[in-house]
């Protein structure tokens, strides 16, 4: 029985918890019309997801100049990368074509596209003057502000929502439904491979383990849950509906931070600033504003995980 526009929109959703409303109300629909439109034309969701890097970079390209012209082609190539982003992840979930290589390569995407807006916004404000400090211009400063803002502040805050959306998918909707990986399964899938022939899948998995255990090195409470509960409930099927309960009570709360720490409120702000002719704020509210998100966001998971051990353990 062929299904409805609605009815295969909303299976192509992870969950309701999890998606944020311009994504479900705007970004999803127009994915889904592309992605029944590559459905039918035979595209592989990866090589969807090939795409968005060139759309992205094309759009930091597009940051570096100060006219509103190339600007607006900025936003809209920058768009477009969204539209392929969500269109490959619909498509995967549509045709059962979900990859570990493709949920690597889409996160990999999302961080090409800011690495040029970055690029792109050093370049075009390194001769330019500082706001009320007398014609000195940014020179340096924009590159370590920029720096910051990228690699010790977007990284880890996009890293963690990430982790903390795919946990949420896990006790929701248990394994199936969720990517929540560990360093140690990638690490053995590692080891078991050979150098000869296998040197790009070495190298893949080498480096999906250490991302992986970057993000249990800032979640010991949450590791520490999580073992009493594979100890507990070695299949996630197991698990009490209780026990599920409980734990999206405290963690459904901040999806939201995991949403506003992902895409949408950082391309906002990205148009507005570039538009507006002051990009130097977008770093800016990274260091600041996503920071404070983050280490809420994260105080509180933690709290969460730590309150709920000594209940498993009872």
């Amino acid at each position: 029985m062929k299904r409805s526009f609605s009815e295969l929109l909303k299976a192509s959703f992870k969950s309701e918890d999890t998606e944020e409303w311009l994504d479900v109300h705007f970004t999803r629909p127009i994915g889904l019309a592309f992605a029944l439109m590559w459905e039918k034309l035979g595209v592989h969701p990866n090589a969807i997801t090939i795409v968005s890097i060139f759309l992205g970079v094309g759009a930091g390209w597009m940051f570096q100049y100060d006219d509103i012209v190339s600007n607006v082609w900025g936003v809209v190539l920058l768009m477009f990368a969204n539209f392929c982003d969500s269109t490959d992840g619909q498509l995967a979930r549509l045709t059962g074509k979900k990859t570990l290589v493709g949920r690597v390569l889409d996160g990999f995407s999302g961080d090409v596209w800011f690495f040029a807006i970055y690029v792109a916004i050093v370049v075009r404000l390194w001769n330019e003057p500082i706001p009320f400090l007398g014609g000195e211009t940014w020179g340096i400063f924009i590159f370590l502000i920029c720096l910051y803002a990228g690699v010790w502040c977007h990284s880890p805050q996009s890293s963690l929502a990430d982790y903390y959306r795919q946990i949420h998918l896990y006790f929701l909707l248990g394994k199936k439904g969720s990517e929540l990986d560990d360093s140690a399964t990638q690490m053995k899938k590692y080891e078991e491979l050979t150098w000869t022939g296998n040197f790009i899948g070495k190298i893949f998995y080498k480096n999906y383990a250490a991302y992986c255990r970057s993000q249990e090195k800032r979640t010991p409470k949450f590791q520490a849950f999580f073992r009493e509960v594979k100890r507990k409930y070695p299949d996630a099927e197991q698990m009490p509906q209780s026990l599920r309960d409980e734990f999206r009570k405290g963690s459904l709360p901040l999806m939201k931070f995991t949403n506003l720490l992902t895409f949408n409120s950082r391309a906002i702000i990205i148009y507005i600033t570039c538009l507006a002719g002051v990009p130097y704020i977008y770093p800016i509210i990274e260091i600041t504003v996503f920071t404070a998100m983050y280490m809420y966001m994260h105080k509180t998971h933690e709290k969460t995980c730590e309150r709920l051990v000594g209940g498993i353990r009872n």
